[in-house]
Formats: C-alpha cells, structure tokens, sequence
C-alpha cells in the first residue's frame, strides 16, 4: 500500500501550507555537516519555544524549570552503548579474517539511526533499554550486510563507505560476501539467544519480533530487484519508485521501531502507528538521501556522491526537481510526526528528534 499519492502530490497546483514549514528550512543549504552534534545542536536551537505573554509568572517559572530534551546526549548515550553491545556481540575468533570483516564494516562508525530507532520505540511503549538491545543490534548487523552486498561490483560497485575503502576493496569479494551473509544470519541468533525474558518481551513476543525482522529483510529484495531493473529506463513513475524505496531503505527502519515497539510490550494499535511512522521517516530518509546525493560531495557524505546519476537511476530530484524533492521531505517530516502526537511527549521527545534529524541531516 503507498504510503502517500506522489502522483496527486507532484501536481502543480500541490502547495505545502507555509505555516507548517519548520524554521529552519535552510536545512539542505549551508550547513556545517562535519559532525552529527552540529546538526543536533542546531535543532535545539530551532525548537526553543520563547515564554508566550499571555502566560503567568509562574507559568513561566514552571516552564523554566522543565529540563529540554538534550538530543547531542542521547544521540552519543544511546550510540555508545550500541557500539559496546555490538563489539560484545561479534568478537574476534576463529577464523579470524571472517570475524575481522564482519567488524571492520560492524563497527566502522556510522549515525546508529535504525538501533536507537529501535531503543527509543521500545521505551516510548514502557519498555526498557536492555530488552531491545539485542533486537537493536541485530537491525545494525543487517543494515551492516545491506551496505558490503550494496557496495560490490554486481550491485552498486562502490569503493568508499563511511569514509573508509568499501569492504571487498580490503577483505576481498569472496570474504565480503560471506561477511555480510554471516552478519544476517547471526543477527537472528542473537535476537532469539540475548533478548532477556522479560513482562514485555515474553517469549511470544520475541518470536513475533524474529518474524518482523524477517519479513522486512525481504520486503528488501524486491525492493533491490526493482531498482537494478530501473537503471536507464525513461518511463519510471513515482509508484514504482516508491515501491523500491518502500521495500529498500524504508524496510529496515520499518522492522527497527516496530521490533522496539513489540518488545517494549506496545497495544497493536500504538505498534501499528509506529509502524506507519516509521515508513513515513523510512521515505524520508531516502529521499533526503537523493537530494544529498545530488548537492554534496564524496568528502561531505563519506561515500561517493553523484554515483546514481552516473548509474542513471531514477531519483526523487531527477522525477520531481530539486524543490519539490525537498517539499516532499518536508510533508512526510510533518505527516511523521503528527503520528505521535498521541503518545506522551516526554517519551516521544527522541522518536520526535529523530525524524528532525533525518529530516535535516547533511551525509
């Protein structure tokens, strides 16, 4: 099912209301994108909320006194502890040069988006940290997977991710693919094994979680297929590229907040919420991605820019134009968001931070 009419979108006569747009529309131009704190800094700054002259003094006072949602921290907390469970999960052993490739490209950085995604769904539906930390880390090792296969010289032959040469360019294609093929297949052994047993995250709700993770695992595939297929052709709608992007980027942000979701102990109605939150910010993220992939360079992204124009893939910019593109990550930023609004705000506050800096993100 489509997550929005892009084709009733893309009319002309589509005009996001100027009210709704956020501040700091200058989120694709001019920003200093050297460091994530950057970005989040900048969005704190955007969301202060100045005290209204209708409100009492100690309206005021109260309002003063609540601490703001310090997103740079949770960002670095919440990631840290990922890197660590993540360095725990996968150790060096026999063979090496398998396990050292499955850590070269497991722990070579990255944002942690889709773990702390993750995290964040679980605690909003009253769960704790630690139940879906094995859930979180699985959703990384496969993200991980996904960037080695992606980057061979059958898919999107690339040399450079994250600013360090592509896993096959130091391990060799042989071993990349088995790293990545190791990756996914132990990603499910460690959500079954080191999920602890927990009111929320009963064994029921484990195997139910296992069985998400699968099926956006191959929602995924098809999703690629698609794309490959694309590649030079002129007559791509908007439907078929939203069908690739829903079954490619989106699914795993999808399988990450709805697997944080179930383990947390979520209604099926507020999973089922989440769950169309995440394919509105999984959307996003791509489309901000082919907009960055046209206004950035390769030191900016950390990966190499321009390569699905040289591809000649179908793009949100090269269907819609530059602006549009833009417009259109905006409304799905906005339609996202208003999907939370029924939760409790303190406990959205990172889900809520997270698409602003999907949103605005600049690699």
């Amino acid at each position: 099912m489509s997550v929005v009419n892009l084709n009733a979108w893309a009319r002309p006569s589509f005009i996001i209301n100027q009210a709704t747009k956020p501040k700091s529309w200058v989120l694709f131009h001019g920003v200093n994108n050297s460091h994530l704190s950057t970005v989040i800094k900048r969005r704190r700054r955007v969301a202060s909320i100045s005290v209204s002259a209708v409100l009492t003094r100690e309206d005021a006072v109260e309002m003063e006194e609540k601490p703001a949602f310090n997103f740079e921290s949770y960002m670095l907390n919440k990631a840290a502890a990922v890197n660590k469970a993540l360095d725990d999960a996968v150790s060096l052993r026999d063979p090496l040069r398998i396990h050292e490739a499955m850590r070269y490209s497991l722990l070579a950085g990255g944002k942690r988006v889709r773990p702390v995604l993750c995290l964040a769904a679980c605690e909003l539906v009253g769960g704790a940290e630690t139940t879906a930390m094995a859930a979180a880390c699985a959703i990384e090792m496969i993200h991980t997977m996904s960037l080695i296969h992606d980057d061979l010289h059958c898919m999107d032959n690339d040399d450079l991710r994250r600013g360090k040469p592509t896993n096959h360019k130091v391990f060799g294609e042989n071993v990349a693919v088995l790293a990545g093929d190791s990756l996914l297949a132990f990603a499910f052994e460690h959500v079954a094994i080191a999920t602890p047993a927990t009111p929320t995250s009963s064994s029921v709700q484990i195997i139910r979680a296992i069985g998400e993770l699968a099926r956006c695992i191959g929602t995924e595939a098809p999703g690629q297929v698609v794309d490959i297929n694309c590649e030079g052709l002129a007559d791509v709608g908007l439907d078929r590229l939203e069908f690739i992007h829903i079954h490619k980027t989106a699914a795993l942000l999808e399988g990450a907040v709805v697997l944080g979701a179930i383990l947390g102990g979520g209604a099926d109605e507020e999973v089922e919420k989440l769950r169309k939150f995440a394919q509105y910010i999984g959307l996003l993220f791509q489309v901000v991605d082919d907009i960055l992939d046209v206004t950035k360079s390769s030191h900016e992204l950390g990966k190499t820019a321009g390569k699905d124009l040289v591809a000649d893939k179908v793009t949100y910019p090269k269907l819609l134009g530059l602006e549009k593109s833009k417009e259109f990550a905006a409304k799905l930023n906005k339609d996202a968001l208003a999907l939370l609004a029924g939760f409790d705000p303190v406990k959205a506050a990172p889900l809520i931070a997270l698409a602003n800096y999907i949103a605005y993100r600049q690699n």
